[in-house]
């Protein structure tokens, strides 16, 4: 049996300090939303109504529960968004995926977007965008992800450009994990440039795999978060899944693989030349990174990302997407701190 949500009915408070009530707090507005399947309330809610919490914070309206009728009152434009990301969160339930405060701000990041319904539900009769995986199923959490999702899976070769924490290689493992899982390409390779290293990497102890390890640790990460991690050993051990710095793609063919480089802007535009020519038959290339992070010598200038992306734009086969601040589906304050460091000041 639901938990029967603890909020009643309410006038809300008179201030509110939410991203909606600056802009439209002298226009009030009231809706009800009524959910047939009460087995649900209970994850909807969100234990001690957390997730009805987080939505009156993120939005600045008061939610208030009665049975299955919600009520949401404050400004209008708030009040609509938080409607909206009530209903994406109920189908997001319906159609058996977790709801957690990670999708809530996606929902919230993605309400003032008029695609948000489509995105969850499908529009007109089409399936909702979403990555399957063995560990879970991903579905956009920002308006840009959408796109890129729709490029991963129509593209040859994609640039993925912008500020962390928005989702750029965690989105390519996973969907090359998913065609890994599905037998559309035979092996993933994963690749990033192991900068500091250069000619220090003898210094380090161990072998070259222990060596170059740290590097790739967050291509690790976002592996064992798709795949069991007996998985991840098996494929790592017989191939299906390789991992490995830059400087080992050199005189290679990669034909039926899902290829991904991160950090991409820490390339020489003679190694992202390299890379780039190592692309076979039936493979998929994708290349991450983040322009204004750029850990060479010499910066933007000698960055074999910003080279390619300028030399390759308008390339058929090829498509580059364009993360922002707005992006960044981390934590809030991970999307507080980019804004710091890439505001006027910095």
């Amino acid at each position: 049996m639901a938990r029967k949500p603890a909020r009643a009915f309410a006038h809300k408070p008179e201030k509110s300090t939410g991203i909606g009530s600056d802009r439209d707090e002298t226009r009030r507005a009231r809706a009800e939303l009524e959910f047939d399947e009460p087995g649900i309330l209970g994850a909807l809610f969100g234990q001690f109504d957390a997730n009805l919490v987080q939505i009156e914070n993120r939005l600045g309206v008061y939610i208030g529960a009665r049975g299955n009728r919600i009520q949401i009152e404050g400004g209008e434009d708030a009040v609509a968004r938080a409607r909206d990301v009530l209903k994406g969160l109920h189908q997001r339930l319906l159609a058996g995926l977790d709801v957690d405060a990670g999708a809530i701000e996606g929902l919230i990041a993605m309400s003032s977007e008029p695609t948000l319904e489509g995105i969850i539900g499908g529009s007109e009769g089409e399936p909702p965008i979403m990555i399957r995986t063995r560990r879970k199923t991903i579905v956009p959490r920002s308006a840009t992800q959408i796109d890129y999702m729709r490029a991963l899976a129509s593209h040859d070769m994609i640039f993925a450009l912008g500020p962390a924490g928005t989702g750029k290689t965690y989105l390519a493992v996973a969907q090359a994990v998913s065609q890994l899982i599905t037998g559309s390409i035979q092996r993933l390779i994963l690749s990033r440039p192991a900068v500091e290293a250069g000619e220090r990497l003898g210094f380090l102890p161990g072998d070259m795999k222990e060596k170059v390890d740290p590097y790739l640790r967050p291509l690790y990460d976002a592996l064992y978060d798709c795949l069991p991690a007996e998985q991840v050993e098996r494929r790592i051990a017989s191939g299906e899944i390789e991992i490995a710095p830059i400087a080992f793609m050199r005189g290679r063919t990669l034909a039926d693989a899902f290829v991904i480089l991160d950090e991409a802007q820490n390339t020489t535009p003679a190694q992202m030349k390299m890379f780039l020519t190592r692309f076979g038959q039936n493979s998929r290339m994708v290349i991450c990174g983040d322009p204004r992070q750029v850990d060479i010598p010499g910066g933007d200038a000698h960055s074999g990302l910003a080279d390619a992306v300028r030399r390759l734009e308008g390339v058929e086969g090829i498509a580059t997407v364009h993360f922002t601040r707005a992006d960044v589906v981390r934590h809030p304050i991970v999307g507080r701190i980019v804004e710091a460091y890439e505001g006027p000041d910095a």
